[in-house]
């Protein structure tokens, strides 16, 4: 008799032995220098967040997303790369800032814009571009979407913006909110 191959079954049995393959072969999340804590998210609400106000509706919408979905929700704030050339000697400063005192400063607006309860809540610092951030932090966790706020000035929609570019270009689904 011959064995059975991995091909046959049920469709949610060969679906679940391929999610435990790709789990399995999944790298560990880069780790960061405002980020020492590993964190194990598996398919989270991904919401962009960077203070303004439809950032804010963004982010309450992410979360109420998150909870509906009974996924976590991972608030990720992208910062300027943060360096400058002193003018006088030529060096290169990079500039430092608190992480803790971000994250607290983040999960202060989530609680301000939603209900966090019963959430499980993870917040990431990145620097760079933050389209390319996002699209990055999406993919490394498979998120089942991406949360952001709309552009706040016209002009962003004539040279392109961050949801224009995601929308092209991440891996998962993009939800710009007013």
């Amino acid at each position: 008799m011959d064995l059975p191959s991995p091909e046959q079954g049920t469709p949610d049995e060969r679906r679940s032995e391929r999610r435990r393959e790709q789990d399995r072969l999944r790298p560990e999340p880069i780790r960061h220098e405002s980020q020492p804590r590993p964190i194990s998210v598996a398919h989270p609400v991904v919401a962009g967040y960077n203070g303004s106000a439809s950032a804010r509706n963004a982010l309450a919408y992410a979360a109420g997303m998150a909870r509906r979905l009974s996924r976590p929700l991972l608030m990720v704030y992208v910062t300027s790369p943060g360096v400058y050339c002193e003018p006088l000697t030529g060096q290169v400063v990079g500039l430092l800032r608190d992480a803790d005192s971000l994250e607290r400063w983040l999960l202060s607006e989530l609680d301000q814009a939603a209900d966090a309860s019963g959430l499980e809540v993870h917040v990431r610092t990145r620097r760079g571009s933050p389209a390319r951030e996002l699209a990055s932090i999406a993919a490394e966790f498979s998120a089942d979407a991406l949360v952001i706020g709309a552009p706040r000035h016209f002009w962003h929609h004539l040279i392109g913006s961050v949801p224009s570019w995601l929308a092209r270009n991440a891996r998962c689904p993009v939800i710009v909110v007013p």
